[in-house]
């Protein structure tokens, strides 16, 4: 990818989704997704609720303040939220528009307790319309299952191809990729474990996009903390998950890349800002190269569901608990988070 008026729209656009202080809302949960997260709270999984939902977090007010830019999922990307579409009203707050754009993660051939994620087939047509309908950045989840004999080698490099195939078909349509390639937390691996598998697919993921001349300055990285399973009879601090985070990164991403945009993959609300904010920290101290942010699910949205569920006729009070999390979360990336903003009242 060689355009260079392309390439600074890349880049303007990366920087914008990892600006200071801010992270992504990811609330592109596919329809089978979001049908366990709304069967948990009795609530009827409809394109009217899913739409319902969505708008009341997008609607919250001083959003922008905490949130960059929102991952959607194809419907949402042309349903309407006051009269706008979800993109326009996101793009008309400051707030970038993005798009899930991967088919979801199949049993890999020969290895069926691994995953490859599907969905390049008809991908340049697709995100042309996006980026017709406004999306100006996309997602691609690449799924690693981690125990003592995976992933193979096979796997690794299978996903780390597919991430790098879908970047440059992203970069080709003027759409920043995000690139996540996620090592799970199921399981009862060590710390050491979780760092040397990261270590082994981030760097098949760079050498994959390298190949197919992804542009690093263009691309937001998504990756995992390095952490131990959430079986693991020894579990980490905040400040050994920020160690080992920002040691596997140093060995790994290109300075080039504008930002790292964590997952929060399984971890507690607490523990996704409380070891956000201990790799800022560190990361500040160490002089690291790259924004350090969220693009966080679960850990954004699991209070404000819950409380969604309960006052559907209340959506302030809703938002008031997404907020509290995005502006927790947004001190974490800020490196100001403390355990002591837990007990404070949620508020915008």
């Amino acid at each position: 990818m060689s355009n260079p008026d392309t390439r600074t729209e890349l880049a303007r656009t990366a920087q914008a989704m990892v600006a200071d202080g801010k992270g992504l809302l990811a609330m592109d949960e596919s329809h089978p997704t979001c049908q366990k997260r709304f069967d948990a709270h009795g609530i009827e999984c409809t394109p009217e609720t899913r739409a319902a939902y969505r708008g009341m977090l997008v609607t919250a007010k001083h959003i922008g303040k905490y949130i960059s830019g929102a991952i959607l999922f194809e419907e949402t990307l042309t349903q309407q939220v006051g009269g706008k579409t979800f993109a326009a009203h996101l793009a008309s707050n400051g707030i970038v528009p993005g798009i899930k754009v991967d088919a979801g993660a199949k049993p890999f051939p020969g290895s069926p307790d691994e995953k490859i994620t599907e969905g390049l087939d008809g991908l340049r047509d697709r995100l042309a319309g996006y980026r017709e309908h406004g999306a100006r950045f996309a997602k691609w989840r690449a799924v690693i299952n981690i125990n003592a004999e995976l992933p193979t080698e096979a796997c690794i490099i299978a996903n780390a191809h597919a991430l790098a195939r879908y970047a440059a078909l992203c970069q080709e349509a003027g759409i920043v990729p995000i690139v996540e390639p996620e090592v799970l937390m199921d399981g009862d691996h060590t710390i050491a474990r979780c760092a040397e598998v990261t270590r082994r697919v981030q760097i098949a993921t760079f050498a994959a996009l390298n190949s197919q001349n992804v542009y690093f300055g263009g691309i937001v990285l998504k990756p995992n903390m390095v952490i131990p399973g959430l079986k693991c009879p020894q579990q980490a601090s905040a400040d050994e998950v920020a160690e080992h985070t920002l040691a596997c990164l140093k060995d790994t991403v290109p300075a080039a890349v504008p930002g790292v945009a964590f997952l929060s993959g399984g971890m507690s609300d607490p523990a996704a800002s409380a070891n956000l904010g201990a790799v800022n920290r560190l990361a500040a101290k160490e002089g690291a190269p790259w924004r350090l942010t969220f693009s966080y699910g679960r850990a954004l949205q699991q209070a404000a569901l819950k409380t969604w569920a309960d006052k559907r006729d209340d959506s302030a009070a809703a938002q008031s608990a997404f907020l509290h999390r995005a502006r927790l979360n947004s001190a974490g990336a800020s490196g100001d988070y403390t355990d002591s903003m837990e007990k404070e009242a949620a508020h915008g």
